[in-house]
């Protein structure tokens, strides 16, 4: 189910930046710089904050959407609801609501549920180096989808994604194989 049948126009709108600063930090999370996107994901990547959403519907469906073909980093590539970072100065709360409201036209209450760092490198283009916050919520809202960011987005049911992530992982972010492994052994009770 891709976004032209959830009923969402979809809205062309450059919200993501190759020069944009994103705070670089410490295996503990504690701010050590800032460096522009374009190198913070060039070559192995510098490590720097990141969040990553996972939306909800009432009916335990994951909003799921699939990476704009011309992203450099897994473009075409399903990913969950939501992914970014925060600014500079900006809280999480804050960037978690700013960036979903941007890519999906969305809001609503999200909750804090783990961070992890990670490492993945895509090809020749750069890598992901970061040390990402989690976040949940619940909304039954249509997504109105920023096609500068989005392919398509789809709900699906989680056994049906446990399911197309163990046949076709090549299909999937790195970030989302590894966060949804972790929310389904230790936060299964939120869906």
């Amino acid at each position: 189910m891709f976004e032209s049948a959830l009923g969402a126009a979809p809205r062309h709108q450059t919200v993501s930046f190759e020069d944009e600063n994103l705070i670089l930090v410490d295996a503990d999370d504690r701010e050590v710089g800032v460096l522009d996107k374009a190198a913070a994901h060039d070559g192995e990547g510098v490590l720097h904050r990141a969040f990553s959403v996972f939306v909800f519907n009432s009916r335990g469906e994951l909003l799921l959407q699939q990476r704009a073909a011309d992203k450099r980093l897994w473009p075409g590539f399903w990913a969950n609801t939501c992914c970014s970072h925060p600014r500079r100065g900006e809280s999480l709360e804050v960037a978690t609501r700013r960036r979903l409201q941007e890519e999906l036209g969305l809001a609503c209450d999200l909750e804090f549920v783990f961070k992890f760092q990670y490492h993945a490198r895509f090809g020749e283009a750069g890598s992901e180096h970061e040390l990402c916050h989690v976040f949940i919520g619940q909304s039954d809202e249509v997504p109105h989808v920023n096609a500068s960011e989005i392919a398509a987005v789809r709900w699906i049911a989680p056994d049906a994604l446990d399911d197309e992530i163990e046949r076709h992982p090549e299909h999937f972010t790195p970030w989302l194989k590894i966060e949804w492994d972790r929310l389904r052994r230790e936060h299964a009770e939120v869906f």
